[in-house]
Parts: C-alpha cells; structure tokens; sequence
C-alpha cells in the first residue's frame, strides 16, 4: 500500500534528522522537560512520572510518533 511506503519514509527520514541534527531533537523536546521539572518541583516525582506515562500514552495513542 502507497500509504504504508510514505509512513516509512517519513519515519525514517525523522530519525534520519534526529541523529544528525540532535540540537533539532533537544529543541523539540524541551517545552516537555521544562514542564516535567516545574510539576516534579511543584507536585513531586511521583506526579510528574504519572504526567509523563500519560502524555506518552496520548502521544502513541493519537498515532503521532508511531503512526
């Protein structure tokens, strides 16, 4: 299916950059650290775990990172 083929493409392509540009990725991934440490600063570690699991659940779930 053409469909499938331009997933994997895209795919491929994203970690293709990532692994050569990873200032790109820690850009990407900064606004999730930073609210990450203001929950665990403000809530706990065990808050800011249970946001992580969730947010990670919502990413794969939507078929974002892995669709």
């Amino acid at each position: 299916m053409p469909g499938k083929d331009m997933d994997r493409i895209r795919a491929r392509s994203a970690l293709e950059t990532a692994k050569e540009q990873p200032v790109i990725t820690a850009i990407a991934v900064l606004p999730v650290l930073a609210v990450l440490g203001v929950v665990w600063a403000l809530a706990g570690f065990g808050w800011a775990l249970l946001l992580l699991l969730i947010i990670a659940g919502v990413v794969v779930w939507k078929g974002k990172l892995f669709g």
